[in-house]
């Protein structure tokens, strides 16, 4: 009985860990920016080709849609946490430290990559910048849905603007990114979270 023939593996197996690749593209992403961020840069962080990249990941937007996800997994993962919390004031503590745990974390870059590929973004990159102001604007809208169930709880004064408090917020991050990346030590970035809880309104 003649044997079966075997057939031929379709393509080349890649010969690196997608996973760790797109950990190592966050990396540069996330230190340098959307536009400082060469071809170069990339495929010598992640180790791998140009041909290799384009074939796992498509081309450099792409890449970076990609890591824009997983850096919002697994690094900003604490902002669903705490919207769950009971208060509005819980809330806004919750996410303060865990913007300022993930920005100034003595492993990883420091500032939200998030502001940092907005803030920097040139002409070129106006694609990029349109998604990210985006994906921001679901969550501006989603904190000033919070806002406003905490005012008909009975947690906020009725008579708050919560879309400015949601405003105060997010200038809030912003000011945490910046001075996180301009070399503000943890216990600074801790301080200003205390001294912005005290202004919290009262319900």
């Amino acid at each position: 009985m003649n044997k079966p023939e075997t057939l031929p593996a379709r393509g080349r197996p890649r010969e690196f860990c997608v996973d760790r690749a797109l950990a190592q593209a966050l990396r540069v992403f996330w230190t340098k920016g959307y536009d400082a961020t060469s071809l170069t840069d990339l495929t010598e962080a992640m180790g791998i080709t140009r041909p290799s990249l384009y074939a796992a990941f498509g081309n450099k937007e792409s890449l970076f849609r990609k890591a824009l996800d997983l850096y919002e997994r697994e690094k900003m993962f604490y902002v669903g946490k705490a919207l769950a919390e009971p208060t509005a004031r819980k809330v806004v503590e919750a996410m303060l430290r865990g913007a300022v745990e993930n920005m100034s974390g003595c492993d990883e870059p420091h500032g939200c990559l998030r502001i940092i590929a907005t803030v920097a973004g040139g002409p070129d990159s106006q694609s990029i910048r349109a998604e990210l102001m985006e994906r921001g604007k679901l969550v501006h809208e989603t904190i000033i849905d919070r806002f406003r169930r905490a005012q008909r709880d009975g947690d906020l004064p009725a008579h708050l603007d919560v879309v400015g408090l949601a405003d105060m917020l997010k200038a809030l991050f912003q000011g945490i990114s910046v001075q996180a990346t301009q070399g503000a030590t943890r216990e600074e970035l801790d301080r200003l979270v205390d001294t912005s809880l005290l202004m919290w309104p009262s319900a």
